[in-house]
């Protein structure tokens, strides 16, 4: 196991799940504090259901919902480290998980532009040079919900705005409310693959501009969606 690291998810292996892969995250007992905010939002029960956990990391997420009874779940990430360990973690906890390397940006062409009823595309968004390009790949995916999380800064408050704007209009773009994505040139918080941050109000209009709709925000960061919004 100490081969494999270090570890991002901090997964428990071994008898009794006495053993943590990142006993020592800065995060905590990450993702599995943060699970606990949003794990009511995805069905105890997934009996029959397929899962596309894109980024899957080491797999924590893949692993919850397979324990959830998923009939089906592939992990996708484009570490090969990252899927070392998940393919470990996989054979030490005996759950029935497909982890294949690929790039968000190929992932219709990964999976055969095959349809899931649950997506997840959690803490990817913010490390891609190009977001939306990426987002709509994922959504065309999205057979049920897409559970979707992101970074956020900015303000977190969201307000409805016109839907057009003639060229002499400026000051709206000085309303913090405003959808803006922050773009990070150089690093944020030490990683150089932060690209952009999104405030709250961007992270919502891109959903829509997919064509999904935010069914609900069991916290923060965290949005539930479905199919339906008009693409933009």
């Amino acid at each position: 196991m100490h081969e494999l690291g270090p570890w991002f998810h901090n997964l428990r292996l071994g008898q009794e799940a006495a053993v943590q892969t990142a006993p020592d995250h800065p995060l905590g007992d990450f993702p599995a504090n943060f699970w606990e905010f949003f794990k009511h939002a995805v069905p105890n029960d997934l009996s029959g259901r397929s899962v596309l956990d894109i980024g899957c990391n080491g797999g924590f997420y893949s692993f919850e919902m397979k324990r959830r009874g998923a009939a089906r779940v592939l992990g996708v990430d484009h570490d090969p480290v990252y899927l070392s360990q998940a393919r470990f973690a996989r054979e030490v906890l005996d759950l029935d998980v497909e982890f294949v390397q690929g790039d968000v940006y190929d992932i219709d062409h990964i999976v055969d532009r095959e349809q899931f009823d649950y997506v997840v595309f959690m803490g990817v968004l913010y490390h891609l040079r190009h977001p939306l390009y990426a987002l709509e790949k994922v959504a065309t995916l999205v057979r049920g919900r897409l559970l979707f999380q992101t970074m956020e800064r900015g303000s977190w408050d969201t307000v409805q705005f016109a839907a057009d704007y003639p060229i002499a209009e400026r000051d709206v773009f000085f309303d913090d409310r405003f959808p803006r994505m922050f773009f990070v040139e150089q690093a944020y918080a030490g990683d150089h693959t932060n690209w952009w941050i999104p405030n709250p109000a961007c992270t919502q209009a891109l959903l829509r501009s997919v064509g999904l709709q935010v069914i609900d925000r069991p916290c923060h960061e965290v949005y539930v969606c479905e199919p339906g919004a008009a693409p933009a």
